[in-house]
């Protein structure tokens, strides 16, 4: 048997060896080849490129490196070419796997979206082009599945990778006598800490006023981030004198350690959500982008962990033709404040955390509206799920309730 497999970004890469593993685990003989990066080489993946340091944001960025990703797509299908594999495994990166797809599906492979793309939240028109372009979706989340199904396509509850190989819950610190420490998660992306750190650190510098015994530390992803991030707490004057630490590629040992945290949105929620660690979610965009925002989503929060704490997670938010001038207060549903904003959230989001570290209750009541959501989704096993169901595709066979259920 064998097995495609391609992951754009780092957590994409983390997730897909976390598959990879699973499924080599329960086929040996697997061949697996596929575009990723360290993570997936280091489990066995013969890779055709590495595809993680090519991960981009935004229009423009996309198309200044338009040229390297039509190489990836055509160095890809030379390898569906060279040697047919029985199935193409995308993981999330959904602008470069279209592509992707549209190449294996014209050579008869089999296309399965693990982690799929987020289209009930921002692109629904393009449930279409999954249709025609995906055999099979291996979900993360509930409401997607069901989502998924509902627009005609074949899903697999699977969960999210996130959950797996967290080890055992950990408590976050209490408040108390120790110092609490506030971590500060800009994003794994280059740009996302350019535009979010220094909010970060001004809400640090606000929470550092009201609560003085306070510590932070920076989780970056890699080296590289942690240098950035180091050169950019030496400009910023509201850095000085809070001593605040950076550390790379110890972003889970933090968040076990942490008392509450500030981070941009993204998956990362999820960590901390299996951590149960309060948190503020923020995410600064221009005025030009939050309308546009307000007349794409069809979701009613950008935390993944508020969508899966409220009652209808999916559905058109209100437009708006001119972004508010002062930041409202978050949404009472959310379990995790969040902020997308033009306007500098700092004081709100200064406020929630200087909240929980100053009033027990407060704390307690945060820690416990976690903890109802992390009982019913923090559970592990997708990737044993997800492979479970991919060899399933791949040796032609069908997927039924009782082959996740037994693979987790």
């Amino acid at each position: 048997m064998r097995v495609f497999v391609s992951a754009g970004e780092p957590s994409g890469d983390h997730h897909a060896a976390l598959l990879v593993r699973a499924v080599r685990a329960r086929r040996p003989d697997v061949e697996l080849v596929g575009l990723g990066g360290p993570h997936m080489a280091a489990e066995g993946v013969d890779l055709v490129a590495d595809m993680t340091k090519l991960a981009v944001m935004w229009f423009l960025r996309v198309i200044v490196s338009i040229h390297r990703f039509v190489d990836l797509a055509r160095r890809a299908e030379r390898s569906f070419l060279d040697s047919r594999p029985d199935v193409c495994v995308l993981v999330d990166f959904p602008g470069f796997h279209w592509w992707l797809a549209w190449r294996a599906k014209r050579h008869g492979i089999p296309v399965v979206f693990y982690c799929p793309p987020q289209i009930w939240a921002w692109a629904s028109w393009r449930v279409g082009k999954m249709r025609r372009l995906v055999d099979h979706v291996l979900s993360a989340l509930p409401f997607e599945h069901e989502w998924f199904t509902a627009h005609g396509l074949e899903s697999t509850l699977v969960g999210h990778p996130f959950f797996d190989e967290l080890g055992g819950t950990a408590p976050p610190r209490a408040v108390g006598p120790s110092r609490p420490l506030v971590l500060l998660l800009p994003g794994s992306r280059g740009q996302e800490i350019e535009g979010m750190l220094g909010t970060l650190v001004r809400a640090a510098a606000r929470i550092r006023r009201e609560v003085p015994d306070t510590a932070f530390a920076v989780g970056a992803l890699h080296e590289r981030h942690a240098h950035r991030i180091g050169e950019m707490l030496a400009s910023l004057p509201d850095a000085a004198g809070l001593g605040i630490e950076v550390h790379a590629g110890r972003t889970r040992g933090l968040i076990r350690e942490a008392t509450a945290a500030i981070a941009c949105s993204g998956s990362v929620s999820l960590e901390l959500l299996e951590a149960r660690v309060p948190t503020v979610i923020v995410y600064r965009i221009n005025g030009f982008a939050y309308v546009v925002q307000s007349l794409l989503r069809h979701a009613r929060f950008i935390t993944l962990v508020n969508l899966l704490a409220c009652r209808e997670p999916i559905g058109p938010v209100r437009p708006v033709l001119l972004p508010p001038r002062v930041v409202p207060p978050a949404d009472p549903e959310a379990v995790y404040p969040e902020y997308l904003a033009v306007a500098d959230p700092t004081e709100r989001v200064a406020g929630h955390v200087v909240a929980w570290l100053t009033d027990s209750t407060e704390f307690s009541r945060a820690r416990s509206r976690i903890e109802a959501v992390a009982a019913t989704v923090a559970r592990p096993g997708s990737a044993s799920r997800a492979a479970a169901a991919v060899i399933a595709i791949a040796t032609g066979e069908t997927i039924s309730a009782e082959t996740v259920r037994v693979a987790a």
